[in-house]
């Protein structure tokens, strides 16, 4: 027997499998629809049940005063302690369920820090995703949620995959604030919140993407325009939405774009198609994938979930030989 939530909870599962807390306060994606506008703007953290849920280390009792040290803490002391939380909360890539209960938070501290950590962006947008597992090829780059009915569990027996629609479904509600942070000075900033709104969930994704070309229009910082157009494109996967793909082949097709938008463009357009890899994108690769622009797109939050460094190169070399790459999908 399968059950149907209420707030947005999907219906999964059978009552005698993971499902059989579903709907009940053991489900963090109940608990996260439950949070009100005066909680998370308090920020009230006595009336969320951190403990109920737990992260790499143990419960999540410790998230607020970590939450509470990255807020009011200095620049060094705020980072240090950011770290500590993403190692807690997304450990070695994973998300979790204490992870999830912290979005919100995240999103109110990025949006109201004299400066806002781009990191804590980068935070939100990692737990409302699938763990990525350095997955770089055209069905992977892009995509948001893991394959509908598979599951992923945490090292705590928690079905991970509750964590992850429970952080997609907070980032959502939150996506408004996450969008005043497109017009930030700060491009990294910049680039976070487009990492992160590229997460999110129907209904707010029409809005997210006009407001994602908005921004591309007026933006001048490289490693950002690269990170809007992926953003573009995660927004476009799950319906493999066919406005997207044309304007992305435009664009690597334009030879007077810049070479970040072309290649960031050429990388979005194929992993929303089936076709070939063709010839002249092939020779558009060898000729454009140079030393300077792999270091210049280093930076961008997709290429640095692949590899510290080589992150464009590894997208390039899985998608460009895909048979070699296929076991990645038996992962996830």
């Amino acid at each position: 027997m399968s059950w149907r939530g209420g707030d947005g909870v999907p219906a999964i599962y059978e009552e005698d499998g993971p499902g059989f807390h579903a709907g009940t306060p053991q489900d963090v994606r109940v608990v996260v629809a439950g949070m009100t506008a005066e909680v998370k703007d308090g920020p009230d953290y006595d009336a969320v049940p951190w403990a109920r849920f737990h992260h790499a280390f143990g419960p999540g009792s410790d998230l607020p005063g970590r939450l509470t040290r990255i807020r009011y803490g200095d620049v060094r002391a705020a980072g240090d302690e950011l770290e500590a939380l993403w190692d807690a909360v997304c450990h070695q890539g994973t998300p979790n369920a204490a992870g999830a209960l912290t979005v919100p938070f995240l999103i109110r501290i990025a949006l109201t820090h004299p400066t806002p950590p781009p990191r804590a962006l980068r935070l939100v947008g990692a737990l409302a995703r699938r763990p990525h597992l350095r997955d770089g090829t055209r069905t992977g780059l892009l995509r948001t949620c893991s394959p509908a009915g598979s599951l992923i569990f945490e090292p705590s027996g928690y079905v991970s995959t509750w964590s992850v629609q429970a952080a997609r479904q907070a980032l959502t509600a939150d996506a408004d604030l996450l969008l005043l942070l497109l017009d930030h000075p700060a491009p990294a900033v910049r680039t976070a919140a487009a990492y992160a709104l590229a997460a999110a969930a129907s209904p707010a994704r029409d809005r997210i993407t006009a407001a994602l070309h908005a921004r591309f229009d007026a933006e001048d910082d490289p490693v950002t325009r690269a990170s809007l157009v992926l953003a573009i494109g995660e927004l476009a996967w799950e319906e493999r939405d066919a406005a997207a793909t044309a304007c992305t082949l435009a664009w690597w097709q334009d030879p007077t774009r810049p070479a970040e938008v072309r290649m960031s463009a050429a990388l979005v357009w194929l992993c929303l198609v089936d076709d070939p890899v063709p010839a002249d994108l092939d020779a558009f690769f060898d000729a454009e994938a140079t030393d300077h622009l792999a270091t210049l797109l280093t930076p961008v939050p997709w290429f640095q979930d692949l590899a510290e460094k080589e992150g464009l190169r590894t997208a390039l070399t899985q998608m460009r030989n895909p048979d070699d790459y296929a076991w990645i999908a038996d992962l996830y």
